[in-house]
């Protein structure tokens, strides 16, 4: 009796233990003829960033949201350098000499370096916007603030022209790629413009051009710092001929009506009794030449310059100002850091007005 309860006890006990959990669901079976769905695709792996090799350094800029960089571009005109060359006086025709009366036209003063108005100041504020993009904001000092996107090394994405696009190249832009030590690369630039003295303009064979920077040490700075000096080497230099344009041929006018002959019609030649022209004047020679020398100082883990100086010289022959993309002149390039700006003590509390004071209207903001 004993033996048989100890033996049904042992068998319900292994019955409980295999017995399923209640609310186990079960696989619906697949109608019969259905073909199984296909697995899914794995997600392609992200690839890994490359591995910057021995002796090699990043350069980027390091930006945190609501910390801007500020730094000021300086440019100190060299008086002590060549005044650039400019057009030649026009001499007067012989037929205004011949004018009663007449007098001698004064010759036309070549423009001294920097008389024009040209910016010689620079504010660069690199920022991240609410979306994380990387948001610049030029401010020269004789003009409105100017808007342009750029990438973590610097490159102009969108925004800016002309002189302070590559202004803003100079100072902002970094490699590409990690480099070492002695190595070189180019940046994206455009000192001259020839194409824009238009189609009569005929560029002579030669001229000079090569775009150069390069990493010339990274030694240790403070508190585990490496500071990347760098050197820059730009020169651009064309020349040619800007040729007279073309005299427009005279339209065949309709000769007197001949009786008989209403469809018929005369071409009068006006040039019949003209004098024979003289040989084409020669055209004017156009030439400019652009060079840029600098050196600064990047501190790699903080992501900013440390210094940054350099001469920028642009030197004309003849009226190729338009062709021309940074200011004539020498002039001496300086970047300063921008302390972030004190905040000004607070105002005093105006008086409170009288309750039976007529409220007075709040000034449009300017």
């Amino acid at each position: 009796m004993k033996r048989s309860l100890s033996g049904l006890l042992v068998a319900l006990a292994f019955t409980a233990c295999k017995q399923e959990a209640p609310g186990k669901l079960e696989p619906i079976p697949r109608p019969p003829g259905a073909t199984a769905p296909e697995p899914e695709e794995a997600a392609p792996a992200v690839p890994a960033a490359p591995a910057v090799p021995k002796d090699a350094v990043v350069l980027r800029w390091k930006l945190v949201q609501d910390a801007p960089i500020s730094f000021r571009l300086n440019l100190a005109l060299d008086r002590n350098a060549a005044v650039p060359e400019s057009a030649p006086a026009e001499k007067p025709s012989k037929a205004d000499k011949k004018k009663k009366g007449a007098k001698a036209a004064p010759a036309a003063v070549a423009p001294k370096a920097g008389s024009a108005a040209v910016p010689t100041e620079y504010t660069y504020v690199l920022m991240l916007d609410k979306n994380g993009e990387r948001q610049l904001r030029v401010t020269p000092n004789t003009g409105a603030p100017e808007e342009a996107t750029f990438s973590d090394r610097g490159f102009i994405i969108d925004g800016l022209q002309g002189p302070a696009r590559n202004l803003a190249t100079l100072a902002l832009e970094l490699p590409r790629d990690p480099v070492r030590p002695g190595e070189t690369w180019s940046l994206g630039t455009e000192l001259t413009t020839p194409d824009a003295l238009g189609t009569l303009f005929r560029r002579a064979p030669g001229g000079e051009r090569h775009n150069r920077v390069k990493l010339v040490s990274v030694t240790p700075g403070d508190n585990g710092e490496q500071v990347a000096t760098l050197e820059y080497d730009l020169v651009e230099q064309f020349g040619g001929t800007l040729g007279a344009p073309r005299p427009v041929a005279p339209s065949g006018k309709k000769g007197p009506h001949v009786a008989g002959h209403e469809s018929a019609t005369e071409i009068v030649d006006e040039l019949a009794d003209a004098p024979a022209p003289s040989a084409q004047a020669e055209g004017t020679e156009l030439g400019a030449t652009v060079k840029v020398t600098g050196k600064g100082e990047f501190l790699v883990k903080a992501g900013q310059w440390r210094s940054w100086e350099g001469t920028l010289s642009t030197s004309l022959n003849g009226p190729a100002k338009p062709a021309v993309n940074l200011p004539v002149g020498t002039y001496q390039a300086r970047l300063t850091p921008v302390s972030a700006p004190q905040q000004a003590p607070a105002a005093p509390a105006a008086p409170q007005a009288q309750e039976t004071a007529a409220p007075t209207a709040t000034p449009p903001a300017p």
